[in-house]
């Protein structure tokens, strides 16, 4: 198929092209937060009726399994979470809807990538938005300059329910309290979310095949993580650039002439490397000493009540912290330290479980599957934000990455998939055709 010329063939890739595509018209009327639960749970409920009614079989890996499994006992964790802390009916209600809205989208989005959705009509849909991002930036920058309002209005969708108002909010731009300068969220809640979308936004740009688009993706995608002012997002940016980069020169001599010099190099000054190495880390944090010192500040808060209080399955519910955190929820900024402190120990292996089962049956491919080495990179970076932000919260965000990886898992259980390969036909697998995984 030309790469100019990628359009959606069947109804459920219209539905994921026009969710992406159109991030920036939902992003206008407050859209943005509700969008991929809706389509997540109307393409749940297709692909069962397809499968209880037409018979139509999906590949399904076992990594998909396992997320699905795992998503589970994040709800069984919050069910017991709040019957052990007495926190009533109609907070156990709301906290279930969150899941749906939230953890939940982990396991559904993998699992869609069973369904005939072509990956690089979302390497596209994605270069589009990239697209739109560059084309709208002078509007967001001359907003700034001119003193307009941050922040237009907050949409009457808000009322649906949220984490918060800035999920449902139109912001041109916000000032950093810390330095006085700008920075841009543009369809994310806050600035340092904008620069993981960015990330994602890259490793899809990597991907695409039409030049004019990957310039588009590239271009994009950088100046979400330049924009969002993030540092976080700045090294993983760095980290999978290098991904891709090994990924493509690991069979070249060149590679292993430059490396063994570098680490020759490295053997006979490695204290004073690690000494700049740690430097340069303490410049890293300096650099907003507020944000990091919050940062430690919750994590410390998260870790003593967790352990003191609710070991195994948590507090069931995020609660305001104090004065010394300018009142942010304990445990946020921080996947692990918040799950901890909500949903336990076990909250916290329902997480990790399911990440290291896709790492393990993926990373054999990396080197023959381009889309496997696609996958892998997005499970990295999701790693990466598990130490910056809360994965659940975002799931609305960086969903067409979930399905990615769920595209990767059936190319695992089905070897005819493949990242360069014609769409598939439609054709219905039965129970003896599918491989084990």
């Amino acid at each position: 198929m030309d790469p100019q010329t990628y359009t959606p063939e069947n109804s459920d890739e219209v539905i994921v092209w026009r969710a992406i595509t159109g991030t920036y018209l939902f992003w206008l009327v407050g859209a943005m937060y509700l969008i991929a639960p809706v389509i997540a749970w109307i393409l749940l409920l297709r692909m069962v009726k397809r499968r209880m009614v037409d018979k139509v079989m999906y590949p399904l890996s076992k990594a998909q399994t396992t997320w699905v499994i795992a998503m589970a006992v994040m709800l069984l964790a919050l069910v017991i979470g709040h019957l052990t802390h007495e926190l009533g009916a109609a907070k156990l209600i709301k906290s279930s809807i969150g899941w749906a809205k939230g953890w939940a989208l982990l396991a559904i989005f993998p699992l869609l990538g069973s369904l005939n959705i072509r990956p690089q009509l979302m390497y596209r849909a994605c270069c589009i938005v990239c697209k739109h991002t560059l084309l709208l930036l002078p509007i967001f920058i001359l907003a700034w300059g001119i003193g307009a309002p941050s922040t237009l209005y907050t949409s009457p969708l808000s009322i649906i329910g949220g984490p918060g108002p800035e999920f449902f909010s139109v912001s041109l731009y916000e000032i950093d309290p810390a330095s006085g300068l700008p920075r841009w969220r543009l369809f994310t809640p806050w600035a340092p979310a904008l620069g993981m979308v960015g990330n994602l936004f890259f490793i899809f740009a990597i991907q695409e095949q039409s030049k004019r688009y990957k310039f588009y993706g590239i271009l994009g995608s950088l100046s979400m993580v330049l924009l969002s002012q993030s540092r976080l997002a700045l090294v993983c940016y760095l980290l999978l650039g290098s991904w891709f980069m090994f990924i493509r020169l690991h069979r070249s001599p060149w590679l292993y002439f430059i490396a063994s010099p570098i680490l020759l190099l490295f053997g006979i000054f490695g204290i004073e490397v690690v000494e700049k190495i740690q430097l340069s880390i303490d410049a890293f944090k300096s650099a907003r000493a507020g944000s990091t010192r919050v940062r430690q500040e919750l994590a410390n808060i998260a870790i003593e009540r967790w352990s003191n209080e609710a070991i195994y399955w948590g507090h069931g519910i995020v609660e305001r912290g104090p004065h010394l955190v300018e009142y942010m929820p304990i445990g946020s900024h921080h996947t692990w330290y918040g799950l901890l402190f909500v949903k336990g120990i076990f909250g916290a292996i329902a997480l990790a479980l399911p990440m290291l089962v896709s790492l393990l049956s993926l990373i054999g491919n990396v080197f023959s599957s381009k889309l496997s080495a696609t996958a892998v990179a997005i499970l990295l970076q999701l790693f990466i934000y598990t130490f910056g932000e809360n994965l659940e919260i975002l799931a609305y965000l960086f969903w067409p990455g979930l399905i990615v990886i769920g595209i990767a898992h059936k190319a695992r259980v089905n070897p005819q998939i493949t990242s360069s390969s014609k769409p598939q036909s439609s054709a219905i697998l039965l129970p003896h055709d599918i491989p084990a995984s």
